[in-house]
């Protein structure tokens, strides 16, 4: 990927070498290009082109060439902020230009003229975002469980962790097996979610920006965990009172209608924007509604949520409203972008990088651009793989970014799940067609689009992201906590590795309402595995993890957690509390324990020995599932 290519001048690669210079795409806007000038010209166009936009560049033949098109405007496509300029121009981002002319001009004729000029590297259509949502229908919650409303905290026999009524109805953080709640169903197919709250359920200085729908920034659920600009909260209406370029962004803003008016009204709105977010923060403990990942445990100490609107209705953004949204979450404090849309199937990297350049910097600027404070030095983003049982679409196709595939109740892929070699992880995101009885529960229950207490199902691979996202969060969080810090490809792999293995799984068919899908097909195609939050916490403290199956004896080697020392005499030692949440039996043969656990869970242990007449101890962290492979689950 463009990400680990060599880097221009110390920190971003130009991606014009070798490369078409106009590049055209489906859904383009007319009457509008964006121009990526060159470095021996930019210094001109600067000259003569003001912040606010102009007509002229100062360069004669190009400015004689715009006269033609009947230009109406030039503007720079990432503003100009001065706390950030340094970074925007590190990456180039200062050289790319918005024109607008005579809608009446072909798109064709104005880039080829445009393209000829040696002052210009790359000339590109301006193209909408598509949404994708075939499969992420809502059902709201009130409808389908208004009956079932006074038996809410019935489910399970164990103690939840936290108060929220429906957080018994989110198997995709604890599934139990229960078959009263949806069937086909199978316990331990989650993300492993209770075990890592123990450690940690959120911290207020991790921001994700959900680029999507608008969020409902005062709902009920989610209005304590938003990501709130107080500068501009508290500040006049109509002007950029904390002079990051954008006036009114006190949720985020509404790149679609450029402004900061976050909106969800539309009748075309799903509440798809609203519903991610829950997934990652939705406040906990707050004795309402449901739990997100990160939200906290109702101290105020949930991840924040900005809201990065780019679709309203039916209308979308441009890609340079996409780019520059972007730009926005990194220069105001996200570490993660959490995207469930997807832009189609370009077919490779370089037609991606050749389509979408403006798109794929801006990307770039995000994942590198370091955020003061954070526990990440730059940024991570996750992308939906797409809902058309096809091969993963773009952006998340891309190797930079996070591509999230989708699983059902039962460990088995979504029926509408894309997939493929550049699938790079998977997490719960439901499923249609397939629970008997057409059953809404097997979806992903979460918040909605009505601020008076609305909840719903939805699935897609939409609904898988953000389970990523928001294990992402938490372990930022974890992070926070621990005073450590992590550059943006180690902590990419730690979120890959921590992971269960899927494909003992993948044997035979999957049958549902609209045909059979053979399983063996998904195998190496899911991504490395299904994510475990309490890996990703494990991870980030540095402690290893031992994956056990459930009700299988498993000897291990306490040894070898102290390195090539054969002659040490090692001991373990496990607390009461650990083995009554894990059921856990253990023996000893020397060095070797054999450990036995009947009940899905996670705990640490303590492995001590001497030498010398000096003591050694060391943590390792239990974790029992219904399979396990003796590679974690890394395949």
């Amino acid at each position: 990927g463009c990400v680990n290519d060599p880097a221009e001048n110390g920190v971003a690669e130009d991606l014009d070498t070798g490369s078409r210079k106009v590049l055209t795409a489906p859904n383009a806007v007319n009457g509008e290009l964006l121009v990526k000038f060159s470095d021996e010209a930019i210094a001109a166009v600067e000259s003569g082109v003001t912040r606010s936009g102009a007509t002229r560049t100062g360069i004669q033949p190009f400015d004689a060439a715009l006269n033609t098109l009947g230009a109406i405007s030039m503007k720079r496509v990432f503003p100009y902020v001065e706390k950030d300029e340094a970074d925007a121009r590190a990456f180039g981002l200062h050289r790319w230009y918005k024109i607008r002319f005579n809608p009446e001009i072909s798109l064709d004729k104005a880039s080829s003229q445009l393209a000829a000029f040696g002052e210009v590297s790359v000339v590109q259509y301006n193209t909408h975002m598509l949404q994708n949502f075939e499969e992420e229908k809502v059902v709201p919650y009130d409808q389908v469980w208004a009956a079932e409303r006074d038996q809410l905290n019935t489910r399970s026999d164990e103690t939840s962790k936290f108060n929220d009524p429906m957080l018994n109805k989110q198997w995709h953080y604890k599934n139990t097996g229960d078959e009263k709640l949806v069937t086909p169903i199978k316990a331990g197919c989650d993300i492993n979610l209770e075990p890592a709250w123990e450690l940690c359920a959120g911290d207020p200085s991790i921001i994700v920006a959900v680029v999507d729908q608008g969020v409902v920034y005062n709902h009920e659920d989610l209005a304590a965990n938003m990501w709130i600009n107080e500068k501009e909260l508290n500040g006049a209406s109509g002007v950029d009172d904390d002079g990051n370029g954008y006036a009114d962004d006190i949720y985020g803003y509404n790149f679609v209608t450029n402004s900061g008016k976050i909106t969800w009204n539309n009748p075309d709105d799903s509440g798809h924007g609203t519903h991610v977010a829950g997934t990652i923060s939705a406040v906990n403990n707050n004795g309402i509604g449901v739990c997100g990942i990160a939200g906290g445990s109702g101290n105020n100490d949930g991840v924040k949520i900005m809201s990065v609107q780019a679709f309203d209705g039916k209308k979308s953004v441009s890609v340079a409203a996409s780019a520059r949204a972007i730009q926005y979450a990194a220069d105001n404090g996200a570490s993660i972008l959490q995207c469930s849309w997807g832009g189609g199937a370009y077919g490779s990297d370089k037609a991606y990088e050749d389509d979408c350049r403006a798109e794929v910097v801006a990307l770039k600027y995000f994942i590198e651009t370091e955020r003061p404070g954070s526990p990440l030095n730059g940024g991570i983003a996750f992308f939906a793989a797409g809902n058309d049982a096809a091969p993963c679409e773009y952006p998340a196709a891309y190797p930079s970014v996070v591509c999230v595939t989708s699983i059902s109740t039962d460990f088995t892929p979504s029926t509408f799940t894309n997939f493929g070699l550049p699938a790079d992880i998977t997490a719960p995101g439901g499923d249609n067609n397939y629970h008997e009885g057409g059953n809404q529960a097997g979806k992903v229950l979460s918040t909605l689009r009505s601020i008076d207490g609305s909840y719903g199902y939805m699935a897609g691979t939409s609904m898988s992201t953000p389970h990523v996202s928001g294990v992402a969060a938490l372990g930022l969080s974890y992070a926070k906590q621990l005073g450590k810090t992590f550059e943006p490809d180690e902590f990419r792999d730690m979120v890959l590795a921590s992971v269960n293995d899927l494909d003992p799984y993948l044997t035979g068919v999957k049958r549902h309402n609209n045909g059979t899908m053979n399983l063996v097909e998904y195998k190496g195609k899911m991504g490395s595995g299904m994510i475990d939050a309490y890996k990703m916490l494990m991870a980030v403290r540095g402690t290893p993890a031992i994956t056990v199956e459930q009700d299988k004896p498993t000897t291990i080697s306490l040894s070898k957690y102290y390195g090539d020392v054969s002659v040490l005499a090692c001991t373990l030692e496990v607390s009461d509390a650990v083995k009554n949440k894990l059921g856990m039996t253990v023996t000893v043969d020397g060095n070797n324990v054999t450990i036995t656990c009947s009940k899905q869970s996670a705990g640490l242990v303590t492995v001590k020995s001497s030498v010398g007449g000096t003591s050694m101890s060391r943590e390792v962290a239990i974790i029992c599932r219904a399979k396990a492979a003796s590679n974690g689950g890394w395949l």
